[in-house]
């Protein structure tokens, strides 16, 4: 084949690939196409720059302005200095009154127990004199026991300790305990015609109460140790 059916070949291969690009080009555009098209409605305008606002400057404040200030300032200051100081003291008494409320209670018999030590010196005393004791000297121990015996009741008494003495008297279950009943005409019914064991007070309140026996009707037999 020459030269010139070869360039005259290739011209019209390339006249056909232009015509073929120009009817693509020109050819309708798919759905697919155009979903994915941007829509220019859509887009968001951008919002337009704006100028910032100069801040409006205070006037200085006048001589009482700051005069007035001041005196907040001052009053604030010892406020809080009082504030400070009342707090310090209520943990202050706080402490104070937990301490002396471990103390009440943990020396709560201390005033009781000095004032019992004469008595236990009495004792020691008494104890002594029975070692080297004779047959002379038995009149002399006695009396030694019974004093005292007569100083610590005396010092109980001090301290608010109350005898319940309880024969003679009607039976008062708030205050007498009856360990039995015993027959009698000597006394009327519930009469109280001995103490086993006497009772105690401490003030108005029961430390102890006595053990008695009451006295029953002749016609009933006899009811022991009831309790």
């Amino acid at each position: 084949m020459s030269r010139e059916a070869k360039e005259e070949n290739q011209d019209t291969t390339q006249i056909e690939i232009n015509d073929s690009e120009e009817k693509d080009n020109n050819a309708p555009s798919t759905p697919d196409q155009q979903s994915q098209a941007p829509d220019p409605a859509d887009e968001e305008p951008e919002p337009a720059e704006t100028e910032p606002e100069e801040e409006e400057e205070l006037p200085p404040p006048t001589p009482e302005e700051v005069k007035e200030l001041r005196q907040q300032a001052a009053k604030a200051e010892e406020f809080y200095d009082r504030l400070q100081r009342q707090v310090a003291e209520a943990d202050n008494l706080r402490k104070r009154l937990a301490k002396e409320k471990q103390d009440a209670v943990r020396y709560a018999n201390e005033s009781l127990i000095e004032q019992l030590l004469p008595t236990m010196d009495s004792f020691e005393m008494a104890m002594s004199a029975v070692r080297n004791a004779d047959d002379s000297t038995i009149d002399s121990l006695k009396t030694g026991i019974e004093m005292v015996h007569a100083q610590l009741k005396r010092t109980l008494e001090e301290v608010g300790l109350v005898e319940i003495d309880a024969t003679g008297q009607t039976f008062d279950p708030s205050q007498h305990e009856a360990v039995s009943r015993k027959k009698t005409d000597e006394a009327d019914e519930g009469t109280v015609i001995e103490q086993t064991r006497k009772g105690y007070r401490l003030k108005d309140r029961l430390l102890r109460a006595a053990s008695v026996v009451v006295a029953a009707p002749s016609g009933e037999a006899e009811e022991a140790n009831e309790q």
